[in-house]
Formats: structure tokens, C-alpha cells, sequence
């Protein structure tokens, strides 16, 4: 007996109307990266393996999926790592590619391979899956999209002010209110860290601070302890897990606190240059929040971080993120270029506009009109009839078989069609048709003409 076909875990299938529902979301962000003045591109969904690894810290390496390198893989293996089951030593030597783990490092690699030919600043958009080893879990899969916006060659704030703008701009459009961009400096967590005494343990002091929200303040601690920050260090974190307020009053909070810091301070001043622009500039419907906690665990942000948080009414996590990145393209030879990007996680987007039911009716561009096929005759005479429907902008089809009409009415009906067309030997003799609105049940007899009106 055949096994019975399945898909990976972590992984879907599409139907008509889901991937109906995609394009909505795909074709706003795009309109709105495109009115806000960015170019696509596109890279392979793999690269090579040093181009990924090493670029998203620990965590981030063990969730980049590794392609086995063709023919055998294992003649070339490091034969000491693979007596040794050392897997990671192994690996370098099987597999010379991987599946890309997002879009920034694959176009930081873009950048600096066709630097010549591209104008600074440049401002690119690119929509294309990505690949995660992790565990699958409500919105979170091992395959998925991302909808990134990036410019590179400038350092002006600015850039950060209108990607503030830009995530309203396609929320607004999504009719999705009660979001919350949420924002942090990564040189204000720097002083945070010179601040406990943990400056040589950045990266661990972010990846366990960034998981504040999900396991809470006692784990949180427990996980630095573990990393080797300092008990005296870790009590001085005591005022930031309690900081609240408005914006304003956490930037003047912060500016005592971290006032023994240069590049704490000057993290602060990057983040009140930002929400005053946007306090002048307003937000349709979003609201701009400082979250000193976020940190999002990558290596690669040198500036600005964000987040955007779904309304509370839905269980969901982060839909969107990004940050400034000064010396990306530095790992790839290039320096003094810098960069800030934001990402929308189209997968959760999808789910959070599915629970709240604000996806439009007319998403889904189904057949307007089915005409029912009683032999080749009328097949044919229908078939220009749908061909002047067709260029009218009417999404029409003729049933391909001339199988029993109940059979064919059931098809329409099955498929949500909502208006079938009869042609018999007198509508043929008339040049007109018998035309049914499956909804209402109401046939009238009409002419090509107003059979376009009335179907629109």
C-alpha cells in the first residue's frame, strides 16, 4: 500500500483563496514600498555557507538549514570531526550552501558584489521566502516570507523616521488599528551592559534581555547568571525591567541612569531625534512605543531596533522588525556603508487579519461567470462570448465537459460562482443568453452587452 503524501513540518500548502488572501497583503506593502520610493531586487533562496554563517549569533547559526553538498558529500568530510561526531566541525566540510535565514545579509552580499553599479543612497525592496530550523508553532514556520525594505550609504535619522511612516502606511491600508511599533537603540543596551559591568558579553546580555516578554524577568536573570554576568550587575537591571511611562518621561529616566555612558547617551539622543520627528509628523495607525528591553538578539544592529506588536486582542507575536545596521556590509569587505531595514512578517500578518475577518470580500478574484456547456456547438458560441468578457475585464469560463447540467450547476454552485449562462439552439438564433444569478435565482433573457453590466 502507497504511503500517504505529507509536507514537512513547519511548511504549507495553499489554496486558491489563501493564496488570493497572500497576494492582498503582498500587493499593499509592495504599493506602499514603491510609493515611499523603493526599488525590488531579488537574490537565490541559497547561498554560500560562509556568506550566512556566523552572522546571527549562536542561536541564530544553529536555525540556518544546511544543503548537503552533491555526489559524495562525505569524501571530502573532515574525517577527525566525523570520528569524533563533532557535528559542527563536520558540517563546514558536507555542505557549501545554505538556505538563505533572512533577506538583510543575502543583501548586504548584493551590495558589495554589485557596488558599482548601484546609486547611494539605494533603497530596495525585496519580497521572497526565507528558511528557519525552528520549531513550528502558531505563526512561527521553517518556511516563510519576508517583506524587506532597506537603504544603504546613508546615516541620516531620518531613514528611521520614514520607516516609522512606512509601517503605518500598510497597516493603515490593511485597516489593521491598534498597532504598536515598538522601538530601542542598540547603543543605549551597550551602556546597559557597560553599565552591570557585562560590556565583554553583549551578545548574550541582549539574546537573554530580549526574551523578557516571553519567560519573564526571573528567568531572564537566571539565563545571564548562567552566561557569566555578575549577580551585582544583574541588580543594578532592576530600574529597566520597571521602566514605564510615556515616551518622554523614559527618555529622561534614561538619561540619569545611563549619564556615565558616551554611547548610552548617545543612543538616547538618536531615540528623542526619532519621536519628536514622529510626534510632528503623527501616525495614522500606529502608535510609536520605547521598549527598553527589545534587543531582537541579532548581531548585526549598531543603532535603532524595531518591533511591531500586533493588537492586544490577538495572540500573536512580533508581525514586523528591523534596525539600523552600520557595519554589515563591512563583513563582506565593504566598510563605511551604512544601512537600516525594516521586515513585515507576512505569515503572521495573514493570520492577524484572518482572526479579525478584515480581509476585503472582493480579495478573492473568482469566476464571475460560468457558462453551462451542452455540446460543441454551443461550447463554441459561448467561447467568444467569454472572450468579449474577457476583455471587458470579466472573469468568465465554459464548463469543459457537456455532462449533465444539475452536475455542471452544482460545480457553480461549489465554487461560489455567482452567475451562470445557458446557450441553447434559441439564444444562439437570438445571438443572446439565458443568463441565472445563482445567488437570487433570477434568469433573464439578455444581449452580450448587458450581460457585461450586468455580471460587473
Amino acid at each position: 500500500m502507497a504511503q500517504k503524501p505529507s509536507i514537512p513540518k513547519g511548511t504549507r500548502d495553499y489554496n486558491p483563496v489563501q493564496v488570493a488572501k497572500r497576494h492582498y497583503i503582498f500587493n499593499t506593502i509592495r504599493e506602499a514600498f514603491e510609493t515611499f520610493g523603493f526599488q525590488p531586487i531579488e537574490t537565490p533562496s541559497f547561498e554560500n555557507y560562509e556568506t550566512l554563517m556566523g552572522k546571527y549569533g549562536e542561536e541564530g547559526d544553529r536555525l540556518i538549514f544546511k544543503i548537503l553538498n552533491s555526489g559524495d558529500y562525505l569524501n571530502k568530510a573532515d574525517e577527525q570531526a566525523y570520528l569524533e561526531k563533532d557535528s559542527n566541525k563536520l558540517t563546514g566540510s558536507i555542505s557549501e550552501k545554505a538556505l538563505r535565514y533572512d533577506l538583510t545579509v543575502p543583501f548586504a552580499r548584493y551590495v558589495v558584489q554589485h557596488q558599482n553599479e548601484i546609486e547611494f543612497p539605494f533603497k530596495r525592496y525585496q519580497i521572497q521566502p526565507v528558511w528557519r530550523a525552528d520549531r513550528p508553532q502558531k505563526g512561527r514556520f521553517r518556511e516563510f516570507f519576508q517583506c524587506d525594505a532597506d537603504v544603504v550609504g546613508s546615516t541620516s535619522l531620518w531613514q528611521e523616521v520614514e520607516f516609522i511612516q512606512l509601517y503605518d502606511a500598510v497597516f493603515s491600508a490593511l485597516k489593521l488599528d491598534g498597532i504598536t511599533i515598538k522601538i530601542n537603540n542598540r547603543k543605549i543596551l551597550s551602556g546597559i551592559a557597560e553599565l552591570i559591568g557585562a560590556s565583554d558579553k553583549l551578545i548574550d546580555f541582549t539574546v537573554a534581555l530580549d526574551k523578557l516578554d516571553k519567560i519573564g524577568e526571573e528567568k531572564v536573570k537566571e539565563e545571564m547568571l548562567g552566561k557569566g554576568i555578575p549577580q551585582l550587575g544583574i541588580d543594578k537591571l532592576k530600574p529597566l525591567f520597571s521602566l514605564s511611562g510615556s515616551f518622554e518621561s523614559q527618555i529622561e529616566r534614561l538619561k540619569d541612569i545611563l549619564d556615565a555612558s558616551d554611547e548610552g547617551k548617545k543612543g538616547i539622543q538618536e531615540l528623542a531625534f526619532i519621536n519628536k520627528a514622529i510626534s510632528e509628523l503623527g501616525l495614522s495607525t500606529a502608535e510609536l512605543e520605547l521598549d527598553v528591553t527589545l534587543a531582537r538578539g541579532l548581531n548585526y544592529y549598531t543603532g535603532a531596533i524595531f518591533e511591531v506588536a500586533a493588537p492586544k486582542t490577538v495572540q500573536m507575536g512580533s508581525i514586523g522588525g528591523g534596525g539600523r545596521y552600520d557595519d554589515l556590509t563591512g563583513i563582506f569587505g565593504m566598510k563605511n556603508v551604512s544601512g537600516v531595514g525594516i521586515s513585515f512578517g507576512l505569515d503572521r500578518i495573514y493570520l492577524v487579519l484572518e482572526e479579525l475577518n478584515l480581509f476585503p470580500e472582493t480579495v478573492s478574484k473568482n469566476v464571475k461567470v460560468l457558462f453551462i456547456n451542452f455540446g460543441d456547438e454551443e461550447a463554441l458560441f459561448s467561447l467568444k462570448a467569454i472572450k468579449y468578457l474577457r476583455k471587458h475585464g470579466v472573469n468568465a469560463e465554459l464548463y469543459p465537459d457537456a455532462a449533465k447540467m444539475k452536475k455542471q450547476m452544482m460545480h457553480a454552485n461549489k465554487r461560489a460562482i455567482p452567475f451562470v449562462v445557458l446557450v441553447g439552439d434559441e439564444e444562439m438564433s437570438s445571438n443572446t443568453f439565458t443568463l441565472k444569478n445563482m445567488i437570487s435565482g433570477e434568469q433573464s433573457n439578455v444581449t452580450l452587452d448587458v450581460l457585461v453590466k450586468e455580471v460587473k
